[in-house]
């Protein structure tokens, strides 16, 4: 999914949730239910520099990462131009999505339990949304051929 996407989605699942539950509190002090937003709305879309980490990983090569310093524009618009066929891989994608998740969440339950409920619900939005964005591009193909699943 694209991060216009995610931000889209994560700006409505963080002010719903805003909305909701009690204020956020951290170290005592209350933060402004728009920063929560822009917090979650942030989260939504940075998860995904994960990708780059995956790539590096997979192909051995800061080349994806290169790119987008060369073209900066292009990780806002040609989001399909930044990374090759098989350097992230949908499932190597949604694992690492999934061990962040549960890293960040305990972490920020212990800070402040609203914050860390907000960052679930946002993170779960963006795995939930990535899963249903793969299906739609996996559709008609056999989803337990692992080259086609690793290819994305």
């Amino acid at each position: 999914m694209y991060s216009k996407h995610h931000a889209a989605v994560s700006l409505v699942v963080s002010a719903a949730f805003v909305s909701v539950l009690e204020p956020v509190e951290v170290g005592g002090t209350t933060v402004p239910g728009l920063a929560v937003v822009v917090y979650g709305t942030a989260l939504g879309v940075f998860i995904d520099l994960d990708h780059f980490l995956i790539a590096r990983f997979k192909t051995g090569t800061w080349n994806a990462l290169r790119f987008c310093f060369v073209n900066p524009l292009a990780a806002f618009t040609e989001q399909d131009r930044i990374f090759s066929r098989g350097d992230v891989g949908a499932l190597t994608r949604l694992l690492s999505h999934l061990l962040l998740t549960g890293i960040l969440v305990p972490a920020l339950a212990l800070t402040s339990l609203p914050l860390g409920v907000v960052t679930a619900a946002v993170l779960y939005a963006h795995i939930v949304t990535d899963v249903a964005w793969d299906i739609q591009r996996l559709r008609g193909t056999d989803l337990h051929t692992d080259d086609q699943a690793q290819s994305l």
